[in-house]
């Protein structure tokens, strides 16, 4: 985990890094960084830039860290490093309404999240393993201030997972639950996971280091 987490605070310098480089004038960027409060109050770490490039456009990166080798009992310990494009629909200086792709990678120890009657539990046992993701988000982002910005959203995406499923006494899983017709000859602890699931949500925090 910390070779994933130095990994992707290294993609997340250069991610930046590149965006600032080349001949467009420094107008056209904007940056604003930004802090998840929402996912700050439960201590997990989301930090973001985002890059105006034209009224309509702009590019968003970011990590998601949680330092948490768990919570009552339930491991919870990842990182996400997430690459995001949106669309302003009808921006204007101070807010708009916009949608957005994003794709990322993932890095995981912790017990899985599932949907029980319309709230969400965790499993008791937790998965080792890394994943990636492909999905849309939508959002409204408001300047309240001459340089400080409210950003709120929600996001869904489509995770596909490869990981190993352990007990919670950190017994490995020889036989974890597959379709039929993909159980393996002899018992095989790898398995490989593919849902939509939320991947973002927050409040975020920003300040505009330039006009």
């Amino acid at each position: 985990m910390k070779r994933l987490l130095l990994t992707v605070v290294a993609l997340f310098a250069l991610t930046v890094a590149m965006a600032q480089d080349g001949d467009v004038k420094r107008e056209r960027f904007a940056p604003v960084v930004k802090l998840n409060a929402a996912y700050a109050l439960v201590g997990v770490v989301n930090p973001q830039v985002e890059f105006r490039f034209t009224p309509h456009s702009a590019f968003q990166t970011e990590i998601v860290y949680s330092p948490w080798k768990s919570i009552k009992g339930h491991h919870m310990h990842f990182g996400i490093l997430l690459n995001e494009y949106r669309y302003y629909i009808a921006p204007s200086k101070t807010k708009g309404l916009y949608v957005g792709a994003n794709v990322g990678m993932m890095g995981f120890d912790m017990s899985k999240p599932y949907f029980d009657g319309g709230t969400v539990r965790l499993q008791n046992r937790y998965c080792k393993g890394y994943g990636f993701m492909l999905g849309g988000v939508v959002g409204y982002e408001w300047q309240f201030a001459e340089r400080w910005m409210l950003d709120v959203f929600v996001g869904f995406s489509y995770m596909y997972t490869m990981y190993n499923g352990y007990s919670m006494d950190g017994v490995i899983d020889m036989h974890p639950h597959r379709p039929a017709w993909k159980e393996p000859a002899s018992p095989d602890p790898f398995n490989i996971s593919a849902e939509w699931l939320p991947n973002k949500a927050g409040i975020s925090i920003g300040f505009l280091l330039w006009k």
